[in-house]
């Protein structure tokens, strides 16, 4: 796909952008910084605006989803913004009765669990993404030379909430029908992979910079299970994107036993999170893939010398990577203090002196 002449990337300043020219292999002198949750609830100003709003609803309104995303990069001056939503929102859009549980995470009262019930599911609409496509474009207006990230979850894990009904440890639903009904199993990750990656593309196409694909439950699995139940259907996601011209970051949590596969489903980029060295995941990946991450989000409600210990650290490690961009290993945590992460990036901005 050829891009359309006003997409950001087509710029020569959002395509010489430090976290695009990283994100593409290029090393940079200091890596560029975001943070996956950058957006939401660790900011007061989240909080007030939210008040009285659910989760899923806020994101569907396009000017309160780009007054949300725009808001850690006015108080902190990341790098880059990333998009506010849920994985599950395609979902939504979808016709999928879903809503996020405070504390608890994601909850579907009828889970999809017999082929009846499969049969029931809807095709997502391009005009059902409306909402996400106005968002994007009112959030890329206002960024000016700051890229957006977008970003959605990989069928394994969009599944396991789809089929286990909430947030699941030992997602028993989903082990039985991978042993009990495997062509079930494969048909519901199908539909999440077509799902998630028209969400995907409805936000590069709206201006996006590059994507992150979120596998957060995939280290539940053996490697042999993620690669027998969870890998083709993340590669579907890859495959139906992969005319768009732009990085693909793909992330879970607990993966270092599958990060390489995890990144042959077609990733251009690996995120690592705070359990793996990006050292050790440099050499997991042949020192040839670009990395992201994997500062440990804990670190922020501790003491600066700690954190900024860390950081020194993923900078010395990343090295060991073509490219890296700094991230934490998983999200902020609601307790953050906020001016931690703005002093976080401040550092990191003052080591280009």
């Amino acid at each position: 796909m050829v891009l359309p002449t006003d997409h950001p990337l087509v710029s020569e300043k959002i395509r010489g952008s430090k976290i695009v020219q990283a994100l593409c292999g290029i090393r940079q002198d200091v890596p560029p910084i975001w943070l996956m949750r950058q957006a939401g609830r660790s900011l007061p100003e989240y909080r007030k605006i939210r008040e009285g709003i659910s989760m899923l609803d806020s994101c569907l309104r396009p000017e309160l989803a780009c007054e949300i995303t725009l808001q850690p990069v006015r108080r902190h001056g990341v790098d880059a913004a990333v998009f506010f939503s849920d994985i599950v929102i395609p979902l939504k859009l979808a016709g999928v009765d879903v809503s996020i549980v405070t504390d608890v995470g994601p909850v579907l009262p009828s889970p999809i669990r017999s082929r009846k019930e499969f049969e029931r599911l809807q095709i997502l609409d391009p005009e059902d993404l409306k909402p996400i496509t106005q968002a994007v474009a009112l959030v890329v207006n206002e960024l000016g030379e700051i890229p957006l990230l977008g970003f959605g979850g990989a069928p394994f894990t969009l599944a396991s909430y789809l089929i286990e009904g909430h947030p699941s440890k030992t997602i028993p639903s989903c082990r039985s029908m991978m042993k009990n009904d495997p062509q079930l199993w494969a048909d519901i990750l199908n539909w999440c992979a077509r799902t998630t990656s028209s969400f995907l593309r409805a936000q590069v196409e709206a201006g996006a910079s590059a994507i992150q694909l979120f596998d957060s439950w995939a280290g539940r699995l053996s490697r042999q299970e993620y690669i027998t139940f969870a890998a083709p259907h993340s590669k579907t996601v890859m495959d139906l994107i992969s005319d768009l011209p732009v990085a693909r970051i793909h992330f879970g949590v607990g993966t270092k036993s599958i990060l390489r596969e995890m990144s042959a489903v077609g990733a251009t980029v690996m995120g690592i999170d705070s359990e793996t060295s990006l050292s050790e995941a440099s050499q997991i990946l042949g020192n040839s893939v670009p990395l992201q991450g994997n500062i440990d989000p804990k670190l922020l409600l501790g003491d600066w010398d700690g954190l900024k210990r860390a950081t020194d650290q993923a900078i010395s490690e990343g090295k060991s990577a073509p490219s890296h961009i700094l991230n934490l290993g998983h999200g902020v945590l609601p307790d953050t203090n906020p001016d931690m992460i703005t002093k976080l990036v401040s550092y990191v901005h003052g080591l280009e002196a």
